[in-house]
């Protein structure tokens, strides 16, 4: 079974150029074959960090089956990210079997009819499953829930951390690292590899986060987390639809921009950005020039990792973990039994 997750983008020098570099497209490729080997042979052993790891639950063991049977089937597997598209339907025009599984509709155009090839599991949430015709039940939650099965929160937490936009730490990476300093706030890069980026947040017990993935991997470790957003290219419909699938509101924290943003500074969508920004805080008019400085941001920071946290209700999440379990239970046997037939 092939996996299908987000073109790489913005891919690091010191990083091979077969790994995607975005937390969540690199969640896909770490994930899958630790939950079903079978399904989605391991190119690499998982690591002892991976403290919950175990043989697959979710494969059939009455199936006699060989990894290649099933890595060369024509059926195409996509679980996180935001990839439900008009472009989704064109990159996968040629797989006969193509299954949605906890992923989230928007980006690009969208969908007019949902192909007849699609076997839709579930998808992110409510609102991705309106826009699709979907019934209420294909809501489930995004996939990335799923970490808690293979790693747990570490049992020493300690200090906040944050966690930019995968483009926000491409365009100002070091002015990131030099407010997080200042504001004593532990900072996680996104483009680490998956295992660093999952011990920084396990170890943590607070998340400051503008990574999507950042906060959903938190609430599976059950570690608090507060979103932010310091540019309008965070897009909020994504978050508003998780949010949704927890029982979650989703009320972000905004900063104002670093110099670097100016690229975006320029827009009525940047401008209404900035109006909500100066009005969720307090903030001089030298900082409402659009952009704020280093230490003006370090200082909101800092105030905002002070205020109430989010986590999903535990009865919730457990819920949801439950559901997810079933359905990829259900998939894995319908499809290994599929590939022996063939």
């Amino acid at each position: 079974m092939k996996l299908f997750y987000s073109p790489q983008l913005h891919q690091p020098s010191n990083q091979p150029s077969n790994q995607p570099s975005n937390f969540g497209s690199a969640l896909n490729r770490w994930l899958w074959p630790q939950l079903s080997p079978t399904l989605f042979p391991p190119k690499h052993s998982p690591s002892k960090h991976s403290s919950k790891y175990s043989p697959p639950k979710y494969s059939d063991p009455q199936d006699s089956l060989t990894a290649d049977s099933i890595a060369n089937s024509d059926t195409t597997f996509v679980g996180m990210g935001t990839l439900i598209n008009s472009q989704l339907s064109q990159q996968t025009a040629t797989t006969k079997k193509l299954i949605i599984f906890g992923t989230g509709l928007g980006y690009e155009q969208p969908l007019i009819n949902l192909p007849a090839s699609w076997d839709i599991r579930c998808v992110r949430g409510p609102l991705s499953a309106k826009q699709l015709g979907l019934p209420a039940h294909k809501a489930i939650t995004d996939s990335g829930l799923l970490v808690s099965q293979v790693f747990t929160a570490s049992a020493q937490r300690e200090g906040c951390s944050f966690i930019p936009h995968i483009g926000h730490t491409i365009t100002a990476d070091s002015s990131w690292q030099r407010i997080c300093k200042e504001a004593g706030i532990r900072y996680i890069d996104p483009r680490w590899p998956v295992e660093k980026i999952l011990r920084a947040i396990a170890s943590s017990d607070r998340i400051l986060s503008e990574s999507l993935y950042g906060a959903i991997v938190a609430d599976a470790l059950r570690i608090p987390w507060i979103p932010i957003v310091t540019s309008p290219r965070i897009y909020s419909f994504k978050w508003q639809d998780w949010c949704a699938s927890m029982n979650l509101f989703y009320h972000p924290y905004r900063l104002p921009a670093l110099k670097s943003y100016q690229r975006w500074g320029q827009t009525l969508h940047s401008a209404k950005h900035w109006l909500e920004a100066a009005l969720e805080g307090p903030v001089s008019s030298q900082q409402y020039e659009l952009f704020a400085d280093e230490r003006a941001i370090a200082q909101r920071l800092t105030n905002i990792a002070k205020q109430a946290p989010s986590l999903s209700p535990q009865s919730t999440f457990t819920q949801k973990l439950e559901q997810l379990q079933t359905s990829f239970s259900q998939l894995c046997k319908q499809y290994s039994r599929d590939a022996v037939m063939h």
